[in-house]
């Protein structure tokens, strides 16, 4: 009889334990990056699907290790700040001098604040020697927004 019980607990106790565990900020969100041009490279601005699991930031564009990728990952706190590290592989013919001498490697902070639906991030470009001015913007999905766009009707 103990473990019929037992097992009923389990089953009734299991989903508020596991929502227990994840963060305010956990779910899928979109990441928008946009940099300023720089010497060596033009403006640009990339979109991608990133996660907070357990207070844990990931985001990744491209495939990791080949050329103009990124991957962004760092813990978030309670209360919405981040300090999340960036790094990736630039394409080929577009680094700046600094990044062609570490093999088109990059790698920089990003000081973010989320609320329970947006975002908002700048990197860390120190003296403004090695890094250019990038800004990100976070947006959580909802399951409306992660579905894809309505096919346009028959005619």
């Amino acid at each position: 009889m103990h473990m019929k019980r037992l097992v009923w607990l389990l089953v009734v106790c299991a989903p508020v334990l596991a929502a227990a565990q994840t963060g305010p900020f956990d779910g899928s969100w979109t990441t928008k990056m946009s940099c300023e041009a720089s010497t060596y490279m033009p403006a640009y601005s990339w979109t991608f699907v990133s996660t907070i699991t357990n207070s844990t930031f990931h985001g990744q564009h491209g495939e990791e290790g080949g050329p103009g990728y990124l991957i962004i990952d760092g813990p978030v706190k309670d209360d919405g700040s981040a300090k999340l590290h960036a790094k990736g592989t630039v394409q080929p013919g577009k680094a700046g001098l600094v990044t062609q001498m570490k093999g088109n490697k990059y790698d920089y902070n990003i000081e973010a604040k989320f609320t329970p639906t947006t975002g908002t991030g700048k990197r860390d470009a120190g003296a403004h020697v090695l890094g250019r001015d990038c800004s990100f913007d976070f947006t959580k999905q909802t399951d409306a927004s992660a579905a894809p766009p309505a096919s346009p009707p028959p005619q």
